[in-house]
């Protein structure tokens, strides 16, 4: 046990905390505390993106609602600042941070499904591999991201949005309930019912209102099988194929979403090997319905061009949703930059072409998702995720391993994020976001901000979970102006 530690408090001040009371917490909780060099500490610590290795002074490694109880309470109570860590996925890196108290969730990782109410509960360490082999074991699925190490509190919390958005929503709409450890300590249960504003804030307001202790949600009828796949094509195409592309997702059904990526061919073992490492146009494509249906569906497709290859078929749903984790695998440098579009303009799609042929590294990539259908049938305003039209979403990933190349990669992202800002939408979504937008808060909520940092003054008036993209309480925003 330490002989005393040093914090960093609220408002850049510096908190010590004697060994008496470290000792006193770590004795209340039941996963206990970690200093660094203790057991758990690097794996509590340990975030996916590499541009964020940080060090936290103390970790407090919850098991349960009352771990994270007595975490937010001893925070509060000392003055401390306080990262929350539940999947370590978010590319800004916040969870985690030097000098500072963080909780870690990973530990809290239980899946249990009701398969007769289509219901699971979640714990908010889960990651989306995790709700997806426990739902699929009854051909149930929930619509989440499309890596299976993210984790489910960071996704839901901001969202989500995947390969089942159009037929079933997002993540924050197949949620029915959350229980959320208040800044005063409080435990309170979150719904349409019970506490109304605090469910509202939690679905797209990320971790401002409080700690999620655990998920339910509603799960739909999908798989286990899904047609499924990609249709790869040489970038030199994709001048021609993306307005056609674009014309697809206008009219797709709700079962059937197709999003495209540009990048140079990773080393796939159904690609033929003199087209390793050059530049292509990847069509990914999933139908959450009959098969038969889906192969009408995708008909006009897989007809489009003179593709490399066609691996579109019959897949596991669980595999489909692991299958672009090879080119997502911790311990990367990571920069993202992201647009949304209501319609791909054609000038757009020219500057995308043309970053994409000085990609930096060759693990860059451009990713641009198409989102719609059951998505698109809620008000802007039933949740705080605002953004409800059918649209497409650019992210612009930028990824590679020596930090010598940080200024090269950073900039690349960042030429091509001005390059298409005359045909974006004014929204971006939050969970793409890096650390170094805080002037978009306003594009990630749109008119719903003003309702959120209502909500916050109501729940956390003194801004104790502020390691985020943060929304302030009403009036310190209102005194900030």
């Amino acid at each position: 046990m330490s002989a005393g530690i040093e914090l960093n408090g609220l408002n850049g001040s510096k908190q010590k905390i004697t060994a008496e009371a470290h000792a006193a917490l770590d004795a209340a909780l039941r996963g206990g505390t970690a200093l660094e060099g203790e057991p758990g500490y690097a794996e509590a610590s340990e975030i996916w993106n590499a541009m964020h290795r940080r060090k936290p002074a103390l970790v407090i490694r919850a098991l349960g609602t009352s771990d994270i109880q007595a975490a937010v309470n001893f925070a509060r109570s000392n003055g401390l600042r306080m990262s929350v860590r539940a999947g370590g996925h978010q590319i800004a890196g916040l969870a985690v941070e030097d000098g500072t108290l963080m909780l870690d969730l990973s530990l809290m990782r239980s899946v249990t499904v009701d398969p007769a109410a289509r219901i699971a509960q979640v714990g908010p360490g889960a990651i989306l591999g995790d709700v997806d082999r426990e739902t699929q074991v009854h051909g149930l699925a929930l619509p989440v991201g499309v890596n299976s190490t993210t984790g489910i509190s960071g996704l839901t919390l901001g969202g989500g949005f995947g390969w089942i958005t159009r037929k079933y929503g997002m993540t924050i709409d197949n949620l029915l309930s959350a229980e959320v450890v208040t800044a005063d300590g409080a435990i309170l249960r979150a719904s349409e019912t019970e506490n109304p504003d605090l469910f509202w804030a939690i679905r797209g307001g990320g971790g401002n209102f409080g700690v999620v202790s655990s998920f339910e949600f509603r799960l739909h009828p999908v798989g286990p099988e899904v047609l499924s796949g990609l249709v790869i094509h040489p970038l030199d195409a994709a001048e021609d194929l993306l307005p056609k592309f674009r014309e697809l997702c206008a009219k797709a059904p709700d079962e059937l979403t197709i999003w495209s990526v540009l990048r140079k061919a990773p080393p796939l073992p159904f690609l033929p090997e003199d087209w390793h490492g050059r530049e292509v146009l990847i069509f990914a494509a999933c139908y959450s319905g009959d098969m038969s249906e889906g192969e009408d569906a995708m008909r006009e497709l897989r007809a489009l061009g003179s593709p490399i290859v066609d691996v579109i078929g019959p897949h596991p749903f669980v595999g489909w949703q692991a299958a672009f984790d090879p080119l997502l695998t911790p311990g990367a440098r990571n920069y993202w930059k992201s647009r949304d579009f209501l319609t791909l303009e054609d000038a757009t799609i020219s500057a995308i072409l043309q970053a994409v042929k000085t990609l930096p590294d060759p693990q860059c990539e451009v990713f641009i998702a198409h989102v719609g259908g059951a998505m698109a049938r809620v008000a802007p305003n039933a949740t705080a995720f605002p953004q409800r039209d059918s649209h497409f979403t650019m992210n612009v990933h930028t990824r590679w391993d020596s930090a010598d190349q940080d200024g090269a990669c950073i900039a690349w992202a960042r030429a091509l994020f001005d390059a298409t800002a005359a045909g974006a939408a004014p929204s971006v979504y939050v969970n793409f976001m890096p650390d170094d937008e805080p002037d978009r808060l306003g594009e990630a909520y749109g008119d719903n901000l003003a309702r959120l940092r209502e909500v916050k003054a109501r729940y956390d008036p003194s801004n104790l979970f502020r390691v985020n993209h943060n929304i302030q309480p009403q009036e310190a925003a209102a005194a900030a102006q």
